[in-house]
């Protein structure tokens, strides 16, 4: 069965979207120097293997998974001379029947949960694709972004700031169409499963704080990166940009 990236040219999506990519690359790279050793990693849902060039210089063996034949075949073509490297087309929930409880060292898992109805199932699974003190980067979606908590605001939606209920992101025209999910994710509820399957957060980054098409035409992206790099992890406190990294280990 066509996985919906299949439907969908994933790599025009990031023309013109440099900033957003490097600041993804600023926050994994921060991460991988607080792992002191990395035998192998799994990347979830890495679809045409936008960031295995960010990470598998540190990994002995690497797995990249992906629901969407026509990203898996984008990424043979462009990362077949990485010998460490291997691709598989596997979707989250069927990745215990791939793997062995324990498999990895890391599991990375970047703009894939916003897909995701169940995270329950989705940290249980990456828990149990763990070693004992292996680690997680994942990213989501920021359902309390500083853009969103503006207009809410303004609104008089005071129910926003009270509420760590999710926020699907589609239309009901698209929802009726059987769009995959598009949610938003409150920081405390991801931070509440995680820590639930045993997964405890080492460290958060907003990501992607100063993005603005106002701010790409007329800043380098060089000096809108080199903002970014110091807004990280002081923007985390206050759950500031639309995109949250966290670094999690998983509990001996």
């Amino acid at each position: 069965m066509p996985a919906a990236y299949d439907k969908y040219d994933y790599t025009s999506y990031w023309k013109g979207r440099e900033y957003e990519h490097d600041s993804e690359v600023i926050a994994i790279r921060a991460f991988l120097e607080q792992i002191p050793e990395i035998g192998r990693v799994l990347e979830l849902g890495g679809g045409f293997g936008r960031h295995v060039p960010n990470y598998i210089y540190r990994a002995k063996k690497a797995v990249l998974t992906d629901p969407s034949a026509k990203n898996l075949s984008i990424a043979r073509q462009n990362l077949g001379h990485y010998k460490n490297l291997t691709i598989k087309q596997i979707k989250l929930e069927n990745a215990p029947d791939k793997f062995r409880n324990g498999s990895f060292d890391l599991v990375i898992m970047i703009r894939v949960l916003h897909h995701i109805e169940d995270i329950d199932q989705a940290f249980s699974i990456i828990a149990g694709l763990l070693d004992t003190n292996g680690y997680l980067v994942l990213e989501f979606a920021n359902k309390v972004h500083f853009k969103s908590a503006v207009i809410n605001l303004f609104r008089g939606n005071f129910d926003f700031f009270s509420s760590t209920s999710s926020i699907d992101r589609r239309s009901q025209r698209m929802v009726n169409k059987g769009t995959l999910p598009f949610i938003n994710y409150h920081p405390d509820v991801v931070r509440t499963a995680l820590e639930k399957y045993g997964l405890n957060v080492v460290e958060r980054r907003s990501v992607s704080n100063i993005r603005s098409p106002f701010l790409k035409k007329y800043l380098p992206e060089s000096f809108m990166l080199y903002i970014e790099k110091f807004l990280q992890i002081a923007l985390a406190y206050v759950n500031f940009g639309p995109s949250i990294f966290v670094l999690a280990r998983k509990r001996g």
